[in-house]
């Protein structure tokens, strides 16, 4: 708010001869100020004197100050103009604030435009709008209300200084009759006659900042009428978003309730895929066998292997004995096997892998899982279970473990999260070694395995790694692979002299359903089963042929007391059988793939390969039950 200029009473003796011209010249001034006296509030007279500004208090006082009492003042006038420019200045200000906030772009505060779903955010915004014009409101009429004081103030400054003009018209008379007795005081008088021009043009300025006053009231009040045009507008439109607000979060709310039913039937669904998905693997047997012919290293088949081309289930080893006495012509003898599924020389990797993929997807389901291959050496276990670097030639082990990370991907929609522990070890000459172990080799620790309360196994010392992707399984197994125990005999320059065992171990948990399971996924290489005549291994490579068919043999024992349903079966003969117990006489599901070699010189070795085999086909170990809670 603005304050009018002060300057100090003045004592002036002037002639009498210039009273009547004063009275003259302050008349129409008279008349103009006072042209509107209803509209000013009475208030306390303030003397209008000097030049200087006097400082802007914390409060609106009134700015008066009271005249010494004297013979005569002379009012003097100060700054003609600029003495209200702050406060119409100030006041332009604001209303420019104020008119600010009323163009709505609706955009958020950082200037992004709301998306047309966050209906929640815009009604925030229109609230704040309606608030921030509220308190503009409440500041435009506090300003306008200054205004009209300040206004009240200048009216009664103005018949302050008619007062003053009177009272100076007095004094001037008294200054006439004294002027013509003092000759000496003319140029005081032209001082004072100096002074009445500067008043004068004072108190035009202050008409002119009256003026000034009562435009920007009014335009204030225009704006305020524009304000509450606005306002309105809002709030009507504030009605309508919260009518649709409510529409919506209703829809919202049909919308949940008919996701949450999905989310039901999904899950019933997920449930009664596992059930019928355990009942076609019960149906294909809960022990299966796969055969498989490795080709020739020039390519094609074995004349004594036979594949019939209408049935992938059965094999027949044909071999041809000659006459003892030479009198008879040479006979043919054929051995006839079965088995779940019998892959020719030609069948490739995905095509042996998508006959077990659905045994693989037990493990998620909660069902114990293992496969093994098993063979002579040199018909391609290795291959079977590993294969290459080469995605179209990668075996059953990365492939499985790419199906499990996808599969739990999936169901992780549904509200599933899966832990995966991974370890890799071998049995070699009857000793555990851990295929992980990144130490030193003198400090390798000694490993057991131990049954627990549970009936689960579990080996001391050895390294479990939490794995979370596929390359990480697969970085394991590389680093398996450099560890595992091999050598060069007379049927394979680079054999497996141990029997590996990779073990994922799952955990999956669905906490919106409180269902959690547990289950592991075996996959074995088992050595390569071989005679000694044909191996030609000698030292070192005798011992370990020695303890590869024994612990072979004990496996084969312990198939048929299973087979025979025994009341004993002796797991305990060898590391390989009581480290598989959980998987061939448990709860699980197993897969075997037996492996020849199709030379000819390898008949014998086919041949006892297929009988193990079919033995292992007429095992049933009972029906798998899923590790739920």
């Amino acid at each position: 708010m603005s304050r009018l200029p002060v300057m100090s009473s003045k004592r002036v003796l002037t002639s009498s001869s210039s009273s009547s011209e004063n009275g003259q010249d302050f008349a129409p001034a008279q008349k103009k100020i006072r042209k509107d006296p209803e509209s000013v509030k009475p208030q306390a007279a303030a003397t209008i004197i000097g030049g200087k500004r006097p400082p802007v208090a914390a409060t609106r006082a009134p700015l008066s100050k009271s005249v010494r009492g004297m013979g005569a003042a002379t009012v003097a006038v100060g700054p003609s103009r600029g003495v209200l420019k702050p406060s119409i200045a100030s006041a332009a200000a604001k209303g420019g604030n104020t008119k600010q906030p009323a163009v709505s772009t609706g955009t958020k505060a950082g200037g992004g435009r709301r998306h047309a779903w966050d209906l929640k955010g815009k009604v925030s915004d229109m609230e704040d709008k309606v608030r921030n014009y509220q308190t503009k409101f409440k500041s435009i009429n506090q300003e306008n209300e200054v205004l009209k004081g300040s206004m009240a103030q200048s009216q009664t400054r103005v018949a302050e200084v008619e007062k003053q003009l009177e009272k100076q018209r007095n004094q001037i008379r008294e200054y006439e009759e004294e002027l013509q007795a003092l000759s000496g005081v003319r140029d005081e008088l032209e001082k004072v006659s100096s002074d009445k021009s500067t008043l004068q043009k004072e108190l035009s300025n202050l008409e002119g900042k009256y003026k000034v006053m009562e435009t920007l009231r009014d335009s204030q009040e225009t704006e305020l009428q524009t304000l509450k045009m606005k306002l309105s507008v809002q709030e009507s439109t504030l009605a309508r978003v919260q009518a649709t607000l409510r529409d919506t979060e209703e829809e919202v709310r049909c919308l949940k309730e008919t996701v949450a039913q999905q989310r039901d039937e999904l899950h019933a669904g997920e449930m009664e895929r596992r059930r019928l998905h355990n009942t076609i693997q019960e149906l294909k047997g809960n022990i299966r066998v796969f055969c498989r012919v490795r080709p020739l290293v020039g390519g094609g088949l074995s004349k004594h292997i036979q594949l019939p081309a209408s049935d992938n289930k059965t094999i027949t080893l044909a071999k041809t004995e000659e006459s003892h006495t030479g009198k008879t012509a040479d006979t043919q003898k054929n051995y006839n096997f079965s088995f779940d599924k019998v892959f020719g020389p030609q069948a490739s990797q995905q095509e042996v892998f998508e006959e077990i993929s659905l045994l693989v997807q037990s493990a998620l389901d909660g069902y114990n899982v293992c496969c093994f291959a098993y063979g002579q050496t040199g018909s391609g276990k290795t291959y079977t279970m590993e294969g290459d670097e080469f995605d179209e030639s990668r075996g059953v082990i990365p492939r499985g473990v790419q199906q499990i990370f996808k599969a739990a991907e999936k169901l992780g929609a549904q509200g599933w999260e899966f832990t995966f522990t991974a370890s890799f070890v071998e049995i070699y000459n009857e000793t555990l070694r851990d295929l992980l172990y990144t130490g030193k080799a003198s400090k390798r620790p000694e490993h057991e395995i131990r049954k627990s309360a549970n009936n689960e196994v579990t080996i001391t010392n050895l390294t479990y790694e939490k794995v979370s992707n596929e390359d990480q399984v697969l970085g394991l197994i590389a680093l398996a692979n450099q560890n595992r125990s091999t050598a060069q005999t007379a049927q394979n320059d680079r054999s497996s002299r141990s029997h590996s065992v990779f073990q994922l171990d799952i955990e999956g948990v669905n906490a919106g359903r409180d269902v959690k399971c547990k289950s592991t996924l075996c996959l074995v290489d088992l050595a390569g089963s071989e005679r000694m005549v044909k191996s030609q291994s000698q030292g070192e490579r005798f011992k370990e042929m020695t303890a590869i068919n024994g612990s072979l043999s004990n496996l084969g024992i312990v198939i048929t007391a299973l087979a025979n349903k025994e009341s004993y079966v002796p797991y305990r003969n060898s590391k390989l059988t009581y480290l598989l117990q959980g998987c061939l006489g448990g709860n699980s599901k197993t897969l075997m793939f037996v492996n020849i070699a199709p030379e000819t010189d390898s008949f014998g070795e086919t041949l006892n390969s297929l009988r193990f085999a079919s033995k292992v086909n007429d095992c049933v170990i009972g029906t798998a039950s899923a590790n739920r809670k």
